[in-house]
């Protein structure tokens, strides 16, 4: 019984991944595309498209560490102790250095480095994982 209730919980969030990463391709492609005509509100509304699903999968994947073991929340907090200062300094840099030299905005504006924020993320889970290992 608890194996078919964790595969739909599985299931579950793998959907509210899918649909985040669809709603946030769909949101892009549309204010990438060079459509001058649309009204304003169309924009903004295509920009906060991905807000909820991205709100959904958050709250989805707290929930599944509020579910996992005493190690497994104990490391996921280490790889979020690691990639939060990680963070604040990139954006400290990235902020001090556009005030230095005018970084290229089409190289480092916020919908180039948000990706970033995961990344460390992933990286203190490995850090995390190796020492507890």
């Amino acid at each position: 019984m608890n194996s078919v209730l964790a595969r739909s919980q599985s299931n579950k969030a793998l959907a509210i991944l899918i649909l985040w990463g669809i709603s946030y391709l769909a949101a892009r492609a549309a204010l990438d595309a060079e459509l001058h005509l649309q009204p304003t509100w169309l924009r903004v509304a295509a920009a906060l498209l991905p807000v909820l699903p991205t709100a959904l999968a958050l709250w989805t994947i707290a929930g599944g560490l509020r579910d996992s073991d005493e190690l497994q929340r104990r490391v996921h907090l280490e790889a979020l102790a690691i990639a939060y200062p990680l963070a604040i300094l990139l954006l400290m840099t990235l902020g001090l250095l556009e005030l230095a030299v005018g970084l290229n905005p089409q190289d480092w504006s916020y919908r180039h480095v948000w990706i970033y924020l995961p990344l460390f993320y992933f990286a203190g889970l490995c850090v995390a994982w190796r020492r507890y290992r």
